[in-house]
């Protein structure tokens, strides 16, 4: 059994055949297969149906407000480096709603992980245009449709230097999971886009249309190499998945702010320090 596993009982709420129930599954097997601890795994999300993601993995989760799943992670990994923390979400929420802190994020580099869960729809408000929607995809609100262009994310998280990024479709479980488990243990901010089809309000980017819209980067690709990560980025007609870009050199906000493995509840805080704090409330 997977530690990770919650009781058979546990009511799911996503719609059969939901690209979040594969998922699901591969990262609880990669925890596993990582010997992560439950309880030393945090989940952070936000607002949506990806972001339910936390409550189905027997670990540590918080759910918070729309858009502010990364700066709510970095706030736990500040409080306790020991922990491996991820910050998990939609395409609407990372991107859209929580698109500054995923800028602002970049700058810092701390040691955690985001999950994006791109299905280029808002699935919980029945099928709005994401950022990431295609153009000219006809939904309930704009049914002439979509008239302005799609955020490209991969090209976006190169230009501020995320250190990690790669792309995933959840079609492909091996490589899925093996990406997965690669940013997880990464030192640093590590980014996946990851391809999680919304079977029912979305009928353009099915798991066929991603499969067929789709590639491998090839095994000599050098994903250290980053203007040739921003000519892959700039692909449209077909995406590229794998490892997009990696740089192992850059120094963790952790490191540089001088915090120690000591978890916060454990320090020490300075009587005159206290009261310095106290005095700017008075």
């Amino acid at each position: 059994m997977n530690p990770f596993d919650m009781p058979q009982e546990t009511d799911i709420a996503w719609c059969p055949g939901c690209g979040n129930f594969p998922l699901l599954n591969v990262l609880k097997m990669a925890l596993r297969e990582l010997g992560k601890d439950p309880k030393e795994v945090v989940i952070s999300s936000g607002i949506g149906q990806a972001a339910k993601m936390p409550q189905y993995v027997d670990a540590h989760m918080f759910n918070g407000l729309h858009g502010r799943s990364i700066p709510t992670a970095m706030g736990i990994k500040l409080a306790n480096r020991n922990l491996t923390v991820i910050a998990e979400s939609g395409d609407g929420d990372i991107y859209g709603e929580g698109g500054n802190h995923l800028l602002h994020i970049a700058r810092r580099n701390p040691d955690i992980t985001i999950f994006v869960h791109n299905n280029m729809v808002y699935g919980l408000t029945k099928g709005q245009a994401s950022p990431t929607t295609t153009t000219g995809t006809k939904n309930p609100l704009q049914p002439d449709g979509v008239i302005v262009e799609p955020i490209n994310p991969i090209a976006v998280a190169l230009s501020v230097d995320i250190p990690f990024i790669a792309r995933v479709n959840v079609g492909d479980v091996a490589q899925t999971k093996e990406i997965l488990k690669q940013a997880i243990s990464f030192r640093g901010l590590s980014l996946v886009d990851i391809f999680a089809p919304c079977v029912v309000f979305n009928k353009v980017n099915t798991y066929q249309w991603f499969k067929e819209h789709s590639y491998a980067v090839p095994k000599d690709y050098d994903p250290t190499d980053r203007m040739a990560a921003f000519r892959r980025a700039l692909e449209t007609d077909k995406l590229p998945l794998g490892v997009l870009y990696r740089n192992d050199s850059r120094e963790l906000y952790e490191d540089r702010l001088g915090i120690t493995d000591t978890p916060l509840y454990e320090r020490e805080f300075p009587e005159a320090a206290f009261q310095e704090v106290l005095a700017g409330y008075r």
